[in-house]
């Protein structure tokens, strides 16, 4: 299992060390480095120039919200960062959730399979560079239907490092995680947890087993975010993520569209997710914080002594998941790097 490393998105601003982070994972060996964006900083930028001290890591996306920009403008920040890394770049996209899509972007949420399926259809044919790109969707329209009637097919003026970029897809849902398998070369779960594997074989199989799907279990990629944190004390290094986690399934989405409060009520916590729900949107943030079993923790995460996470990380390492996302500082990096070889 390989491990990378997750900056996420910023918080109110450039989060402090990100430079000796990233370059202290390269010299640890990691598989890759990875950036996020919410509806403040963006994906692309701090991985251009974080990446730029680098010079084998692979440098990716997790994740690109696809409504902020069109199929092909994410496809030139593809084809532009592919060059200027010597190949190293890897796209992650994702849907994002109608509360983002609708009030930041702009954008219409509905229908976010089909949307998908023609966004990352464009995508490989702007990065192929093997015709005029064009499309007729119900989503998407190149050259665009309408308008000043003058639209022009066109071909990218940059002619790729690769003629494939792997695209990687964040998905939660049954559905999605089957189209990742299907049209993407990797999946970015966000909140998996060992138990849970025969559910999300299942749904990757499903994608596999689909005509001209483009992968199998043995070359497909699945990067999973996963918090682990050393500690001697597994009460105390569960409070430290439960935070996050009441966030997420609380406050994360409309009460009637939260996909991460989902996973968890898949994965047998339903009444605890909606017991934090209720309280996160409620304005009751600490109580929805303390309603988290650290047993929730403890499924999607690895934290206490170095050795209890060593003896679950055979769990880990008997699933689907090829790569583990990691987050933290150099030091910490470093620690559970120790922990984990």
């Amino acid at each position: 299992m390989k491990l990378g490393y997750h900056l996420g998105y910023w918080s109110s601003g450039p989060p402090e060390g990100a430079l000796d982070a990233v370059v202290k994972a390269e010299e640890l060996g990691f598989d890759s480095v990875w950036t996020a964006e919410g509806y403040g900083s963006d994906a692309f930028t701090p991985l251009a120039w974080w990446g730029a001290s680098t010079s084998r890591i692979k440098l990716g996306t997790n994740i690109v919200q696809m409504s902020a920009r069109t199929p092909t403008a994410t496809a030139m920040h593809a084809l532009t960062l592919d060059h200027l890394s010597g190949g190293r770049f890897v796209l992650g996209l994702g849907a994002s959730g109608p509360q983002v899509v609708e009030g930041w972007y702009g954008q219409p949420y509905p229908k976010p399979l089909a949307r998908t399926r023609e966004y990352v259809d464009i995508v490989r044919k702007v990065v192929a560079r093997e015709a005029p790109v064009t499309h007729d969707g119900q989503h998407f329209q190149l050259p665009l239907n309408g308008g000043a009637g003058l639209g022009k097919a066109l071909k990218s003026t940059v002619h790729p490092f690769r003629k494939e970029i792997p695209i990687f897809l964040a998905a939660e849902g049954p559905k999605n995680v089957a189209l990742s398998a299907e049209i993407c070369d990797g999946w970015l779960p966000l909140f998996f947890s060992p138990k849970s594997d025969a559910f999300y074989r299942t749904a990757l199989q499903e994608g596999f087993s689909r005509p001209g799907a483009r992968h199998g279990f043995d070359d497909f990629e699945v990067a999973a975010s996963v918090p682990v944190l050393v500690h001697d004390d597994v009460e105390e290094a569960a409070s430290w993520i439960k935070p996050s986690l009441a966030l997420y399934i609380g406050g994360m989405g409309a009460k009637s569209v939260n996909f991460h409060h989902d996973v968890f009520a898949r994965m047998g916590y339903e009444d605890v997710a909606d017991k934090v729900q209720e309280l996160y949107l409620a304005g009751r943030k600490d109580e929805a914080t303390a309603a988290i079993p650290t047993s929730l923790v403890e499924d999607t995460s690895l934290i206490g002594p170095a050795e209890k996470i060593r003896d679950e990380l055979a769990r880990w390492e008997e699933t689907v998941v090829t790569t583990l996302l990691l987050r933290g500082d150099a030091a910490t990096l470093t620690k559970v790097a120790e922990t984990l070889s």
